[in-house]
């Protein structure tokens, strides 16, 4: 029986990882957050009411693989750049959309778009609950809406509380499968507004306890103004330690320099490389090695939200991964 290996994040860190692992003979699960509000997937949130489809189509489009996979890629992120009231959608959130409307189920659409397209493995809500992000400050502020958190009006606070509004209970499809998982993946993705959001689900913490899987974390390439400014690579897993009830297993981080021209692209935005600060005696393997794609990403024309510059070598991830297994 192949290994099972369950990614756990938001949908650009998660589509890397699955991406890269979906070369290797392994059964593949992915669980997503359900608080985005921000760009297509938040204006169909509204207009619907559904959950955000966002996150779950990077994750289909990520899983395609064959002869026609780099053209349903491309249709599954597809964004209009023009047309009144298409400008700004992605055509996958669309397409998403359509099929919650038909099946009247959020993991039932994905189920059928997977199927549809052919794409290898599962795509799960965290919950399927219709639920807002909530985040306490250390000046006592209180933010509601991913949207609000990952682009705020002002940002260096430091985050000293997540939770949702209203609150709300692991989906039984996601717990199965944590519960079956021989490896979880946490990351990489904003860690308050594509990692955490998946932890603080009621029964998240305690299925992790109850799971026999090995926990890898993947430390982000650099920290965000408006969540983690900052916070060194302790901080992080301190961070997911605190939310997850336990120590990961694996702490994956890079230690290749990143361009010159692409850190003053961060510097604007008050963005740095994330600080290696581990040392001394610590309770998991930490693996440094070199993880980073150093292609500057381009962000498509039509698309309204801040984007990360960098992304990690799928590739080298996922080979980093599998090892993990043996």
């Amino acid at each position: 029986m192949p290994k099972k290996i369950v990614v756990i994040g938001g949908g650009t860190g998660s589509a890397v990882v699955l991406s890269g692992l979906r070369e290797y003979p392994v059964d593949l699960t992915a669980i997503v957050a359900v608080t985005d509000s921000g760009g297509s997937t938040g204006r169909l949130r509204t207009e619907f009411g559904f959950l955000p489809v966002g996150d779950m189509r990077q994750c289909l489009a990520a899983l395609a693989k064959g002869n026609k996979s780099e053209y349903i890629r491309k249709l599954l992120l597809y964004r209009f750049d023009k047309g009144k009231g298409l400008e700004g959608h992605n055509l996958g959130n669309l397409i998403l959309t359509a099929l919650t409307d038909i099946s009247s189920s959020e993991p039932k659409a994905v189920e059928v778009a997977a199927q549809i397209f052919r794409l290898e493995g599962r795509i799960l809500p965290i919950t399927t609950k219709n639920i807002q992000l909530m985040a306490v400050y250390e000046n006592g502020k209180t933010v509601i809406g991913e949207h609000e958190i990952d682009e705020p009006k002002q940002g260096g606070k430091r985050i000293i509380k997540l939770l949702t509004k209203p609150e709300a209970v692991i989906y039984k499809e996601a717990k199965k499968a944590i519960l079956a998982a021989d490896l979880i993946i946490l990351g990489p993705g904003d860690l308050y507004t594509s990692i955490l959001p998946n932890l603080i689900i009621n029964g998240v913490r305690k299925t992790f306890l109850l799971s026999k899987a090995k926990v890898v974390y993947i430390v982000n390439l650099m920290t965000r103004f408006g969540q983690t400014h900052n916070l060194s690579a302790n901080d992080h897993v301190q961070e997911i330690e605190r939310y997850l009830g336990k120590k990961p297993d694996f702490v994956l981080f890079n230690n290749r320099k990143i361009p010159e021209k692409i850190l003053q692209l961060y510097k604007k935005e008050k963005g740095f490389p994330t600080k290696d600060d581990i040392k001394g005696k610590i309770h998991y393997k930490l693996i440094r090695g070199d993880f980073l794609a150093p292609e500057l990403v381009i962000k498509p024309k039509g698309d309204v939200k801040k984007r990360s510059f960098l992304r990690h070598n799928s590739k080298k991830l996922a080979k980093t991964i599998i090892s993990l297994l043996k």
